[in-house]
């Protein structure tokens, strides 16, 4: 095998196991295995293109199982994004518009560092979002005003203040912020208080933390893929905070005094 045809096999091995891990099989053939990803289908492959990913770093072999490895996953972004691929391997970017109380924003996100981003670039079967657009809008807004209230450096050891039951005190070093600072961080405070403490804490992990599902799951001792459904709700009363349903006008809750015709006219008493 050529080196072209057996970088082609490689980066087949690679594609397939970025989706997730396989068992390693023998072959009818000699000198090929084949990788077994059960539902996902099986992958003939020479024996030599393995051993040679395997010295590059590109997967890893234990107990029967292959995995792929960081390296392997940089290297398949690289080499499916012909320009600009450094920058392709670590960013994941996409124009969005963020709305503010001040303004509206045309921002470029990073959907490889935000585990919100990857969550609403996700599609369901039918082609649908998973997440609805006021809902990414809701959590990108917290993480704004969770980073301009200047939270983060104090948030690992003290959230108490922030939706916990208190007002924002001199302890919090409130007279440190500036003014925009402080006000980003009492609209933290309200947003927290209006969803509630059931679902706060996992808007924080994920849109201000920027934690993993999995991370969050493990920290909280939660099922598998329970932390998606929690997160959604939690986004969802988070963009109800955010976006309040519009009531359909000033005059709609007015009672009404009179019904009459066109031609009608009120009598003067």
């Amino acid at each position: 095998m050529d080196k072209a045809a057996n970088e082609r096999a490689l980066l087949r091995v690679i594609r397939f196991l970025a989706k997730g891990d396989a068992t390693l099989r023998d072959a009818a053939a000699a000198g090929r295995l084949l990788l077994n990803a059960g539902e996902r289908g099986v992958v003939g492959v020479a024996e030599n293109v393995l051993v040679d990913a395997a010295r590059r770093g590109l997967i890893e072999m234990a107990a029967g199982a292959v995995s792929l490895t960081t390296l392997g996953r940089n290297a398949m972004k690289r080499a499916e994004v012909a320009a600009e691929p450094y920058r392709a391997q670590h960013q994941v970017l996409e124009e969005a518009v963020i709305a503010t109380p001040a303004r509206t924003d045309e921002v470029t996100i990073d959907h490889a560092e935000s585990p919100l981003g990857l969550l609403w670039r996700r599609r369901t079967r039918a082609g649908a979002r998973f997440l609805e657009a006021r809902e990414f809008r809701a959590g990108e807004r917290l993480r704004s005003d969770y980073t301009r209230g200047r939270l983060m450096p104090r948030m690992g050891i003290n959230w108490g203040g922030v939706g916990g039951g208190r007002r924002l005190g001199d302890a919090n070093g409130v007279a440190e912020f500036t003014d925009a600072a402080l006000a980003a961080r009492l609209r933290v405070e309200k947003a927290v208080q209006a969803v509630g403490p059931e679902l706060s804490g996992v808007l924080i992990d994920v849109c201000c933390f920027l934690k993993g599902l999995e991370q969050v799951e493990i920290e909280r001792q939660w099922p598998a893929r329970s932390a998606k459904v929690v997160l959604k709700s939690g986004l969802g009363a988070l963009a109800r905070h955010y976006e309040p349903a519009s009531s359909g006008g000033g005059n709609r809750d007015r009672p009404v005094l009179h019904w009459g015709t066109e031609d009608y006219r009120p009598m003067l008493r």
